[in-house]
C-alpha cells in the first residue's frame, strides 16, 4: 500500500495535499472476415484530408476498385477475436465493481449510446501517424494527465486547445513541417495505481483511480468503484468533442487569428512576447500568400485537423464504445482516434493487448527503460501485425540518460526487423519527483529528455516523430524551472492538479521553440 500525510481539506486536498506552511491557492458481435467495401475518395475530391470526415456507403459505392485505404488492419474472424474475448484473459487495473449485476447494466446502457468519433476520423489520423513516421510530419500530443469532473468547463477546454493550437504554430512555422494536432482529452479520466490502497493521516482508505472510477474525497462511501460515473464520462466526453469540433471548424482556429490565441497571462512574458512575435510573422506570410491567390476562406487556413486520445484503462468503457463499421467490416474503439496501452498493462498474454490486437484505431504504446528488444519487437508483431506504418505509435519514457543508454538498443532491434513505427518522445513520466512535499517535475529534465530523443535519432539515422506532454493552458505551478521561474517554494500557489504535475501554458510554449528549433535543425541537415 501507499503511504502519505495530509492535511484534510477537501476533494484537492485529498488528492494532492499542501504541505503545512504552503500559500493558498489562487454493438454487434463479430462476423468474421467480409469481402466488400473499401474506402476511397471520389474523383472530384481534393486529395487531401478533410475534418472530421465520416465515411458513408453512398461514397463507397461510386467508388470501389479493391484498393485498400491505409491505416486499415485485415479484419479478425470471430473465433480469433471479438469485443469482448478480452474477458478470458488476465486483466490488470480494473476497478474491484461492489455490485456486478449494476456493472453489466451501465455496460448495456453505454453500448446503445452512440459513438464519440468515427471510423472515418480514425482512418485520417492513421494517414498522418504514417506520415509522422517517415518524418513528413510531427505529432503533439498533450493535456491533462486526468481530466476531472469538477474541473469541467468550457473555458478550460478552450484553453488547453489553444496551448496546443499555439505550440503547432511554433512547430510549424519554425521547423517548417505539418503538425498533427492530439489532445489528452475528452476521456482522459482513469489512472493506474501501484496499489489497491493508500494511507493518509494514518487512514488506510481505498485508491483513487479517476473520476471515471470513484471520488478522491477522504470518505470511504466516495472511495467505493461506481459504474455509473463512466456513464458521467462518457456524457463529458461528448460535451468536450462538441466543442472541440466547433472550435476545429467554427473559425476560432483561423491561421489569420493566430495572434489572438495568446492567454492573458502570458501577455507580459518572455515566452508570450516571442510567441507574438512569430505571430506578427506569421500574418505577414498570410498577407503575402492572399496576394498570391490563395484566400483566407481556403479549408487549410480556415479550420484545422484536431484528435482526442487517451489510455485504454477501463475495458468495461472501451469495448462498451467498439462498434463495427459497417463499410470495412473492422472495429474501432470509438471512445476516441487514438488509445495506448501503458506500461503496466501491456503484458502479452493479458487482456489489454488482447483488446487492443483487434480495433482499427491507430494505437500506442508506453514503454520505459525495463523494455526489453525482443519483446518490443513482439508487441509491435501483435499490434501491427501487417506493418502498417499509420497503425502504432511507440511512446517512450524513460529519463534522459536512461534514454541515451536504452532507446539506441530499440531502435536497432526495431529497424533490423524491418517494422515500422512512429516514435514519440513522452518527457514527463521518467521525470517525476518529490519536493516540499509535493510531486513535481523539473522544466530542465523535461527538456534534456527532449534533447536526448533527438539526439539518439539523429545518431541511429531514425526519425523523431513527436511528442507526448501531461500539460495544460492553465497558470499553474506544478513543474519547477523554465522561463515561467516556478521554483520549490511557489509549487504550493496553484497546485491544481488531481493527478501527475502538468506544464503550464508558458513551460508548454517554452519546449515548442526548443523542438522547433531541433526540427529546423534536421530539415537543414537532410538537405
Amino acid at each position: 500500500m501507499v503511504q502519505r500525510a495530509v492535511s484534510r481539506g477537501g476533494r484537492r486536498a485529498a488528492c494532492h495535499p499542501k504541505p503545512s506552511g504552503a500559500r493558498p491557492s489562487a454493438s454487434a458481435s463479430a462476423n468474421g472476415k467480409r469481402g466488400g467495401l473499401i474506402l476511397r475518395r471520389r474523383a472530384s475530391e481534393a486529395p487531401r484530408l478533410r475534418p472530421l470526415y465520416v465515411a458513408n456507403r453512398e461514397d463507397l459505392s461510386a467508388s470501389l476498385d479493391g484498393e485498400r485505404l491505409k491505416g486499415l488492419i485485415e479484419p479478425l474472424s470471430a473465433e480469433e477475436w471479438n469485443k469482448d474475448s478480452w474477458r478470458t484473459k488476465p486483466v490488470l487495473q480494473q476497478p474491484d465493481y461492489p455490485d456486478e449485476a449494476e456493472v453489466a447494466k451501465v455496460h448495456e446502457q453505454l453500448c446503445k449510446l452512440p459513438p464519440l468519433v468515427f471510423a472515418g476520423e480514425c482512418r485520417n489520423l492513421s494517414e498522418k501517424l504514417a506520415k509522422c513516421s517517415k518524418g513528413e510530419a510531427f505529432w503533439l500530443q498533450g493535456g491533462d494527465c486526468a481530466e476531472s469532473f469538477t474541473e469541467f468547463s468550457a473555458n478550460h477546454i478552450r484553453d488547453t486547445y489553444r496551448i496546443l493550437l499555439q505550440m503547432s504554430v511554433v512547430m510549424m512555422f519554425g521547423g517548417g513541417i505539418p503538425v498533427v494536432k492530439i489532445g489528452r482529452m475528452a476521456g482522459q479520466f482513469a489512472k493506474p495505481r501501484s496499489a489497491p490502497t493508500e494511507i493518509i493521516d494514518g487512514v488506510e482508505y481505498p485508491s483513487y483511480r479517476g473520476d471515471i472510477i470513484n471520488d478522491c474525497a477522504l470518505d470511504f462511501a466516495a472511495r467505493v468503484p461506481d459504474p455509473n460515473r463512466l456513464v458521467s464520462a462518457y456524457h463529458q466526453s461528448a460535451s468536450t468533442l462538441n466543442l472541440i469540433r466547433g472550435f476545429s471548424t467554427g473559425g476560432y482556429a483561423r491561421l489569420n487569428r493566430v495572434d489572438e490565441w495568446n492567454l492573458d497571462f502570458m501577455n507580459k512574458s518572455d515566452e508570450g512576447k516571442l510567441y507574438m512575435d512569430l505571430a506578427a510573422r506569421v500574418d505577414e506570410a498570410i498577407t503575402f500568400m492572399e496576394a498570391c491567390g490563395v484566400g483566407s476562406q481556403t479549408s487549410v487556413m480556415s479550420t484545422t485537423e484536431f484528435y482526442v486520445s487517451h489510455e485504454a484503462l477501463l475495458l468495461e468503457y472501451e469495448s462498451a464504445l467498439t462498434r463495427e463499421d459497417s463499410t470495412t467490416g473492422l472495429w474501432y474503439d470509438c471512445s476516441a482516434h487514438l488509445v495506448w496501452v501503458g506500461e503496466r498493462t501491456r503484458q502479452l498474454d493479458h487482456a489489454h493487448m488482447e483488446f487492443l490486437k483487434g480495433v482499427g484505431n491507430p494505437l500506442g504504446i508506453k514503454i520505459s527503460q525495463k523494455a526489453d528488444p525482443a519483446e518490443l519487437i513482439e508487441l509491435i508483431a501483435t499490434l501491427n501485425p501487417t506493418n502498417n506504418p499509420g497503425r502504432l505509435a511507440v511512446i517512450v519514457r524513460m529519463g534522459a540518460e536512461n534514454l541515451r543508454e536504452r532507446l539506441p538498443l530499440l531502435l536497432r532491434a526495431v529497424r533490423d526487423a524491418g517494422q515500422q513505427v512512429t516514435w514519440i518522445c513522452d518527457p514527463m513520466h521518467g521525470n517525476t519527483e518529490k519536493l516540499n512535499g509535493y510531486k513535481t517535475r523539473r522544466y530542465e529534465n523535461i527538456r534534456a529528455e527532449v534533447e536526448a530523443f533527438f539526439d539518439v535519432h539523429e545518431q541511429e539515422g531514425t526519425i523523431p516523430g513527436g511528442i507526448h506532454l501531461e500539460m495544460t493552458g492553465k497558470d499553474v505551478t506544478e513543474c519547477v524551472g523554465g522561463g515561467s521561474s516556478v521554483d520549490a517554494e511557489d509549487l504550493g500557489s496553484r497546485y491544481d492538479t488531481f493527478c501527475d504535475p502538468r506544464l503550464n501554458a508558458e513551460q508548454s510554449l517554452e519546449l515548442s521553440f526548443f523542438i522547433a528549433q531541433r526540427l529546423r535543425q534536421r530539415r537543414r541537415n537532410n538537405l
